[in-house]
């Protein structure tokens, strides 16, 4: 989806980068280990938790 948008739009990709407080885009991989985390036995003390994996735009 970002990068249909950030393609179709001229300047698209890097007015995303420039509203991402970290400077960067994520990966699918860190939202992917952000999952794996919560599946794991690593998490098993984790009750009513909402993970945020967002780079910092939720403040």
């Amino acid at each position: 989806m970002i990068e249909r948008f950030a393609e179709s739009t001229p300047g698209g990709r890097e007015a995303l980068i420039a509203d991402e407080p970290i400077g960067r885009l994520g990966t699918p991989e860190e939202i992917a280990a952000a999952v794996l985390r919560l599946c794991s036995d690593a998490a098993s003390f984790a009750i009513g938790h909402a993970l945020v994996e967002d780079g910092g735009q939720t403040v």
